[in-house]
């Protein structure tokens, strides 16, 4: 497939949980323009920061039925896509799943495209996947850090 636009993304989070961020390069296909997103959380996951990333990218489209590439380091993103496997938490209400409030924004977001998954290793030099390193690891260091809230209340029920 000729792809319209490539979104190369990567979560980071310290402590895991901790404080966290994703970062997000997009390309569009055969030009030289990009942009760059970020945003750090105080207190969340590196799945959840790597999920993030998938979404915001694919939100900051402008037209629907976009051809996009999305490439990440994240096998938890990328296997529950391909592999459907996300398809049959919707169907079961995500029900003991974790972050089904990401799931469930990512879902609304991937039906209004035509949207392809690739793997890359992580911290292997590929350039834009070390960009996204970079941007996901100074958000997580930025100040003021925005609230998880959904993980964050899901959290203290567990205490």
């Amino acid at each position: 497939m000729n792809y319209d636009v490539l979104i190369y993304t990567d979560g980071a989070a310290k402590g895991n949980p901790g404080n966290g961020g994703y970062g997000v390069v997009m390309e569009k296909a055969g030009t030289p323009y990009k942009k760059e997103f970020f945003e750090g959380f105080r207190h969340t996951t590196n799945n959840r920061m790597e999920l993030l990333g998938v979404i915001v990218g694919l939100e900051k489209l402008k037209n629907d039925n976009t051809k996009v590439l999305v490439v990440s380091d994240s096998k938890y993103v990328i296997d529950s896509v391909v592999k459907k496997w996300v398809f049959g938490w919707e169907k079961k209400g995500f029900t003991g799943k974790k972050n089904p409030d990401l799931w469930k924004r990512f879902l609304v977001i991937y039906r209004k495209h035509q949207v392809d998954f690739k793997w890359v290793k992580g911290h292997n030099n590929h350039p834009q996947n070390e960009r996204c390193d970079e941007l996901a690891v100074m958000a997580s260091k930025s100040k003021p850090l925005s609230i998880d809230a959904f993980y964050e209340k899901e959290e203290a029920k567990l205490l």
